[in-house]
């Protein structure tokens, strides 16, 4: 039986590229949103509100019942508000911002937590958070990167929890994302798309360096950090389309925290 996934927040963008790439590479993916009209070719879509902790519950129930084990859940979903890019400071912005805090941080957390049973018993599985350099630099206001900030640390605290039973947890700060809303943003403009381009990421690109995270061997060294997907990319080899290797933008953005070693119990 081919390795199982859940893929959060997938009806498009990040999630949607993440799941195509998994199943590209022969895994059965899960993949879950609000709307799920148009999923992925040979993803098993299924509708969640990841607000709803019952309707969580009952996604990872049917994951059990159809597929018997989980092998890696991709944390992805996060309430994003039409307001994120508005310039204007977080108090002249609608309070709804905030939601992400939960839809993007606890709803990860709830993922997980229904998640790690399943993956503990086979010990051996991978939990990955999808994150951005907002977690260290002021990106879209403070409750973007609250949310960023936090899903880095629980990668690294889950991590602690997870010691000794095979489970590794990694939050992969992307970068900017060619999705279609992107790419439909320079309509007409194919020459400011294509030079813009060159500094980008497909949807896609991270759900390959995923794959590769899960099939490494020595993944245990990496559990509980935080890292930047073109920096992974280049210890795997992995290009994006067209063989482009997009920048890790660490000079300009900031590098991951670095969490401590001090555990209080």
């Amino acid at each position: 039986m081919p390795p199982v996934a859940v893929v959060t927040g997938a009806s498009r963008g990040a999630g949607r590229g993440i799941a195509a790439a998994l199943v590209s590479h022969g895994w059965r993916v899960y993949l879950t949103g609000r709307t799920v009209t148009d999923s992925v070719e040979g993803g098993i879509a299924v509708k969640v509100d990841h607000g709803d902790d019952a309707a969580v519950a009952a996604l990872f129930e049917r994951v059990e019942q159809e597929s018997g084990r989980l092998d890696l859940l991709v944390n992805n979903a996060a309430a994003i508000h039409d307001d994120l890019t508005n310039p204007k400071p977080f108090w002249e912005k609608p309070l709804e911002l905030s939601d992400v805090l939960d839809v993007g941080l606890r709803s990860a957390y709830v993922a997980s937590w229904y998640a790690a049973p399943l993956m503990v018993r086979q010990s051996r599985g991978l939990i990955a958070f999808t994150s951005s350099p907002g977690s260290v630099c002021y990106m879209h206001g403070p409750a973007y990167g609250a949310q960023k900030a936090g899903v880095d640390k629980m990668t690294a605290d889950m991590a602690v929890d997870f010691r000794d039973t095979g489970i590794a947890t990694i939050s992969i700060w992307m970068g900017i994302l060619l999705t279609e809303r992107f790419r439909g943003a320079f309509a007409g403009h194919p020459e400011a798309l294509a030079e813009t381009a060159k500094h980008a990421e497909t949807p896609e690109f991270t759900g390959h360096l995923i794959n590769a995270l899960f099939h490494d061997p020595d993944l245990a060294e990496l559990s509980g950090n935080t890292v930047i997907g073109a920096e992974i990319a280049q210890r795997y080899g992995i290009t994006d389309e067209d063989g482009r290797q997009p920048p890790s933008h660490r000079d300009v953005m900031g590098a991951p925290r670095e969490p401590s070693s001090v555990i209080v119990r």
